[in-house]
Order: C-alpha cells, then sequence, then structure tokens
C-alpha cells in the first residue's frame, strides 16, 4: 500500500506532525495542513486515499463536518483526538467512508512507539483496520481495539483524574504562597518529578488539558469520587486522625490489588 496517499489535517505541529514524519518513513506520500496552510478539506479528501484529522478537540467536529462529505467510500477518515464518542459519531454521520476513531496514548516528543499504547476504534469498514494495526505493531506498538464509548470511559480515570489531580496541584502552589525558588532547596525527588509534570500542563498547552477535562461527559463521576475523597482525607488531617487515616489507605490498598498489576 506504499502508493497509498495520506493527509493529515493538524500535520504541522504536535501529534499531526509526529504522525506525519511516522508514515513518510514508511514510504507514504504525505500531505499535510494547517490552519492557513496547505491543502483544503476538499482537496485533502479528493487526492489521499487516508485522511487523519489532528486538530483540538474544540474543532475536531467542525472540521470532520468539513470533510466528510468529500471522502471516498474506499477511502479511510480517522481522528487522533483524546476523546473518541464525538469524533467518531461526526465522521460517520458526515462520510461514507471507512471510519478509525485512533488515540496515541503518548506525546509528540518520543522517538518511537515501541511499547507505546496505541487505541483504535473501529467504527465502518474492514478494509483498513487490519493495514493500521499492522503497521503499529511492526514498530512494537501495544494496540488495544474497542469501542468509543470504552475509551471515554478509561481516559475520564487515566487522563481525567490524572489531570485534574496535575491541575488542583498547580493551583494550589500558586495560592500557597511559597515561590518555587523557595521551596526547591526543600524538594525530594518524588516532589520534583510532580512538579515537572505541572509544569509541562501549565506551560505547554492549558487549553488542551482544559479540553481533556471539561468536553469528555465520562468524567464527572469520577470528579465526583475524587472530591469526596479529598473531603474526607482533609477531615482526617483537620482532626489529626492518622489511624482513621490510615485504615482507609489500607482498605483502599486492597481494592487496588498492585500485585495482580506491573505497574
Amino acid at each position: 500500500m506504499n502508493n497509498t496517499e495520506i493527509g493529515i489535517i493538524g500535520g504541522t505541529r504536535g501529534m499531526g506532525r509526529w504522525f506525519a514524519r511516522f508514515f513518510e518513513k514508511e514510504g507514504y506520500a504525505v500531505h499535510v495542513s494547517g490552519s492557513q496552510t496547505g491543502l483544503s478539506a476538499k482537496e485533502m479528501a479528493e487526492s489521499c486515499q487516508i485522511v487523519i484529522v489532528s486538530v483540538p478537540i474544540s474543532v475536531t467536529a467542525a472540521v470532520i463536518d468539513a470533510l466528510g462529505p468529500h471522502m471516498q467510500k474506499d477511502a479511510l477518515l480517522m481522528d487522533l483526538t483524546s476523546l473518541k464518542q464525538e469524533p467518531v459519531r461526526s465522521m460517520l454521520a458526515s462520510s461514507v467512508s471507512e471510519i478509525i476513531g485512533c488515540h496515541p496514548l503518548f506525546g509528540p516528543r518520543i522517538d518511537s512507539i515501541e511499547g507505546q499504547n496505541i487505541v483504535l476504534c473501529p467504527a465502518r469498514g474492514e478494509r483498513w483496520i487490519s493495514w493500521l494495526r499492522n503497521v503499529f505493531i511492526k514498530h512494537g506498538a501495544c494496540v488495544v481495539e474497542t469501542t468509543p464509548e470504552i475509551h471515554d470511559r478509561m481516559m475520564a480515570i487515566v487522563q481525567g483524574l490524572n489531570h485534574f489531580n496535575t491541575v488542583a496541584m498547580g493551583m494550589a502552589l500558586a495560592q500557597s504562597g511559597a515561590a518555587l525558588s523557595e521551596l526547591k532547596p526543600f524538594s525530594t525527588p518524588a516532589f520534583n518529578a510532580k512538579l515537572k509534570i505541572v509544569e509541562k500542563v501549565f506551560r505547554q498547552n492549558p487549553r488542551l488539558y482544559a479540553e481533556i477535562l471539561t468536553m469528555n461527559t465520562e468524567i464527572s463521576p469520577f470528579v465526583e469520587i475524587y472530591t469526596n475523597i479529598v473531603t474526607e482525607i482533609a477531615g482526617f488531617i483537620h482532626q489529626n486522625n492518622t489511624d482513621g487515616m490510615t485504615d482507609l489507605m489500607q482498605q483502599c490498598r486492597e481494592k487496588l490489588d498492585f500485585d495482580k498489576t506491573k505497574i
């Protein structure tokens, strides 16, 4: 299939750019477009057998709606966004092409997908899914196939709770009254590791993380669990209740079952 041409809308930066380079190394002709450069959605659909949408979550549906009607039935339309339900619904509704939702669970700074997780949500057609799966597996990626609904529910925990915690910590640090320069001489390796994550979220692309948190409809129940737990922990702290907090942690340790899952 190396005569296949691949188009990436949003391919000038971030994950779109990473995948443009990935497929170019595979020998494919890759066309990229940005908000101000490259082929239009119509031109991309007419000239490429595969079109990948890699734009911010908030504009993904609009881009798909403009692109979808121009896709051919035997072509592939896919996206790389962090959410899957809305993009997949939009792709199915706006096009007659084969549809795959894709979520690479890594950032654009890695050199190789070996050992990295990639989620695929096949939604229509059978021709392209085996090709895409095989391309990723060939390079050592761990590929999981699931539904958009299950994907978004898992991301509500894996990304939602994770980023919620990071954003909350960053905001708490900002309001703590302690400058990072003051904290540095007292920092532990664990604190420094967390601080690097906080820096990444707040410095690189705050809107990306805001969209992940606010646009996944599956997150709210887990945020409620989190806030209730924080309130309970705060109660133990205010009461100096070491035994109560220890008991709660031990109960949770049993449910987490770390022994059966390699972290």
